[in-house]
């Protein structure tokens, strides 16, 4: 089964006044959908639109996996490990909450910062994609990590640690196609450009939601350059 949901549909938060400009996927914050609180192991895909100089200030995490896609501009970002980063458009940022971390995130350069960042509640165990996992298994306790995988190439799959979930990223040039993950759950969010899913067309900042994915492949219909975000995932653990 397939279903679109469109970049206008998403829920609008954040903080004009201080430069923020936030788009939710997901249940999140103030708003509060029970039909729409996760799909997989998928639980938040914010879109973040901050201004020179904005940002978040040290706020905590836990018993999460975010992942971080720069669209355009500069996000710094440092957290209570000691890591400090500066993460570009390409570079995948992943930091693992573990059982607690604290992390501030903010515009470092002089245009408008764009950047996806997408939760994802830990698997029973962490087992990996594709493997079994029991329902009743709970994610053993773990230390905060931190990494950035600078320049990721297309078609490179970024396996997330303790979760059963992968990361594709696919760029697309025009009339080209690629084949999407076989999975019980995948999640297809369109960064730019266009493509064609299963007979649906999607713009930038649309998703598709994939339930029993199989034999499907995403086309470049008549736009040059797109870029796609696929998860496959194999688990739906628990979250709150």
């Amino acid at each position: 089964m397939l279903q679109v949901w469109r970049a206008d549909d998403r829920y609008r938060g954040g903080d004009a006044a201080a430069g923020i400009d936030t788009r939710h996927a997901f249940s999140f914050a103030g708003f509060y959908d029970p039909g729409n609180v996760r799909f997989g192991s998928l639980v938040a895909c914010n879109e973040e639109r901050l201004a020179p100089g904005a940002g978040f200030g040290p706020h905590p995490h836990r018993d999460v996996e975010i992942v971080t896609w720069v669209l355009r501009g500069v996000l710094e970002h440092e957290d209570s490990t000691g890591h400090t980063s500066r993460v570009l458009p390409g570079d995948v940022q992943r930091l693992s909450a573990g059982d607690g971390v604290r992390h501030a995130e903010r515009n470092a350069g002089d245009e408008e910062l764009r950047f996806l960042q997408m939760w994802l509640a830990p698997g029973p165990g962490g087992t990996g994609a594709g493997a079994a996992a029991s329902p009743a298994a709970s994610p053993a306790p773990s230390a905060p990590d931190y990494e950035v995988v600078s320049g990721i190439a297309d078609g490179t799959p970024y396996r997330m640690p303790r979760t059963d979930a992968v990361l594709h990223v696919r760029r697309l040039g025009a009339g080209g196609r690629t084949a999407l993950p076989d999975a019980p759950w995948v999640y297809a969010h369109v960064v730019r450009g266009a493509v064609e899913i299963g007979g649906e067309r999607l713009g930038p900042g649309d998703a598709a939601r994939i339930t029993r994915a199989r034999g499907l492949w995403a086309r470049e219909p008549d736009v040059p350059d797109a870029e796609l975000l696929l998860w496959e995932m194999h688990a739906e653990p628990g979250y709150g």
